[in-house]
């Protein structure tokens, strides 16, 4: 009897460690984007494609830009393995001169957080015609 609880135990054991490993993981298309220049008070949307390359669903719990003047859209539901998703940045492109952001996502996913970036230049709407 103590051998049956022994080995239940042991194969008890070895089940939850081995799903503890799995994880949720991104495969991005892109980690960055350069809009190069843009014209001021256009707002522009860089789209960040993904993959769930991990071996459970991933969720995205929150995606925030670094500023106010971008606002982020993603997936509210859970991304299944293999299954593919995309994260919106719009940048409020309302002052001159260049600029670089970030999007930082918080998810399930292996490695915790995960930061995309996107630059640029804005101008203004007459400059590049003049």
């Amino acid at each position: 009897m103590k051998r049956i609880l022994f080995f239940g135990a042991l194969l008890l054991l070895t089940a939850s460690v081995a799903m503890t490993s799995l994880s949720a993981l991104f495969n991005w298309r892109n980690a960055t984007y350069d809009f190069g220049r843009i014209k001021q008070g256009k707002p522009v949307t860089a789209e960040f494609a993904f993959t769930n390359k991990g071996e459970i669903p991933l969720v995205i719990s929150n995606a925030k830009g670094s500023c106010g003047c971008t606002g982020v859209e993603y997936p509210k539901s859970a991304i299944l393995p293999g299954q593919s998703g995309v994260v919106k940045a719009t940048f409020n492109a309302a002052a001159v001169g260049a600029f670089s952001k970030t999007v930082t996502i918080e998810s399930n996913a292996e490695g915790g957080t995960q930061t995309l970036y996107f630059k640029g230049e804005v101008v203004k709407e007459g400059v590049a015609a003049q």
